[in-house]
């Protein structure tokens, strides 16, 4: 097996994107989009899942024989990362190897907010891009929500995840790699709506 991405590696000075695959519905979408964009995917997860299984027989997989390099893309290619089932241990892993401009998908505030504190993007499953200015509220939410179910009480769960939240999600992240590979170019102009509202800016 080739040598895992690891953090302060000289061969990331492109933007890779990484997938928090635990419980993920949208793994074959976020490979598409790597795929499209030219970049490297990292898969992560724990140990009892096939990571492997949406990647393709014909995908690269290591560096040397990344798909579409040129000067300004990376190329594609895709590896996997098994870690243990321990709490959190995926979260921990990726942000070991994560880098300033790398783009992550997590249905996770918690590791949403750690990876918009060292300076990469993150994008939940249903297109929801995380942002500074929102994350601190979302994670009030969050622990709030925690101290009603364990008094027993219930809250409102997400509806049904549907193919709404999955086109929104490929757009989504289609702009934000590109932004990721040209990161002077700023704003790429409107996102698609979220629940009715211009998704929240990135910044």
């Amino acid at each position: 097996m080739h040598k895992p991405i690891t953090k302060g590696s000289t061969s990331r000075s492109s933007p890779t994107l990484i997938i928090d695959a635990d419980a993920c519905p949208v793994t074959r979408e976020a490979l598409a989009c790597a795929r499209a964009a030219r970049v490297p995917v990292l898969i992560a997860g724990n140990s009892t899942q096939n990571l492997a299984r949406r990647i393709r027989r014909d995908d690269p997989r290591d560096a040397e024989h990344a798909r579409g390099r040129d000067t300004t893309h990376p190329g594609f290619w895709a590896e996997t990362l098994d870690v243990s089932c321990g709490a959190d241990s995926a979260d921990f892993a990726i942000i070991e190897r994560l880098q300033p401009g790398d783009v992550v998908v997590t249905q996770d505030i918690g590791l949403a907010s750690m990876v918009l504190g060292r300076g990469a993007a993150a994008i939940g499953v249903r297109g929801h891009v995380y942002s500074k200015a929102t994350i601190d509220m979302q994670l009030f939410i969050r622990h709030e929500e925690k101290k009603v179910r364990r008094a027993g009480g219930r809250t409102q769960g997400p509806s049904a995840f549907n193919d709404d939240d999955r086109e929104r999600f490929r757009s989504n992240l289609a702009r934000l790699l590109r932004k990721a590979l040209s990161p002077n170019e700023g704003q790429l102009g409107p996102t698609m709506p979220i629940d009715g509202a211009p998704m929240a800016s990135t910044d």
